[in-house]
């Protein structure tokens, strides 16, 4: 490849947990490429850049621009929203890279929601948990059915990403359904809309009301608590199992 390509994670979507190397690596950047919602977040590092935006299914088209600039010769930045490894793009693009081009691919992480808005709730993910996304655009709606039912069954802190969309509301109240079937319905589950932006919204509700919060969109995040966390002093908590 004549150019650089870098895909650069760029978090829960304030410029104050952009991290240095992120920053470092956008500020050197000629062309900057991404969703124009991941752009308009870090829009104090566009000036003398230039500019590709896509609109929000147009992954392969992105990163085939960003591709197609980084092989003429151009710096080039494509942005992913959280970290680009966690349902980011960096995957994407490994796969229309040629072997030699994936080589050279430099990957910067980021703050992903799932611990973004851990911190904001207190302490839910200090045992182990899983991740899953209800977004069925890409997988079959009982493969996501499958797995909300083994991660119930397995006791694991949950992370709900894209629980509900304007469309799809039947899988955000089937993931309510299942957790019920496996844990007691007071086990605290804290809702994070718009994390650390100016919209931001926390909540922290029972297992058994979660399924009447009707605000919880594509800007949410759920975090369903296991068996033993609870809260203290309006913060959700998952021990660990240390002797106090």
């Amino acid at each position: 490849m004549k150019g650089h390509l870098s895909v650069v994670s760029t978090g829960p979507g304030d410029e104050g947990n952009l991290t240095p190397r992120s920053r470092e690596e956008l500020l050197m950047a000629e062309v900057i490429a991404g969703y124009g919602t991941y752009l308009d977040q870090i829009s104090s590092l566009l000036e003398g850049k230039t500019v590709i935006s896509t609109g929000m299914r147009d992954e392969a088209g992105r990163c085939n621009e960003a591709l197609k600039q980084a092989r003429s010769g151009k710096r080039v930045c494509l942005i992913s929203g959280g970290d680009a490894g966690v349902y980011g793009l960096s995957g994407l693009m490994l796969e229309l890279m040629t072997p030699e081009e994936q080589a050279d691919l430099l990957v910067i992480p980021g703050v992903t929601s799932a611990t973004a808005c851990a911190a904001l709730l207190g302490a839910p993910l200090i045992h182990d948990f899983a991740v899953i996304s209800l977004s069925n655009l890409l997988t079959e709606d009982s493969l996501i059915e499958k797995r909300l039912r083994l991660a119930a069954e397995g006791d694991f802190v949950t992370i709900l990403y894209n629980p509900r969309s304007t469309k799809r509301h039947h899988l955000f109240s089937r993931a309510a359904e299942i957790y019920l079937g496996h844990r007691a319905p007071e086990i605290p589950v804290g809702l994070v809309r718009n994390a650390y932006r100016e919209e931001q919204r926390i909540a922290v509700v029972p297992l058994d009301e979660l399924n009447s919060c009707d605000w919880v969109d594509m800007h949410t995040t759920v975090v369903i608590g296991n068996s033993q966390t609870f809260i203290s002093g309006g913060r959700m908590i998952t021990p660990r199992g240390y002797a106090l």
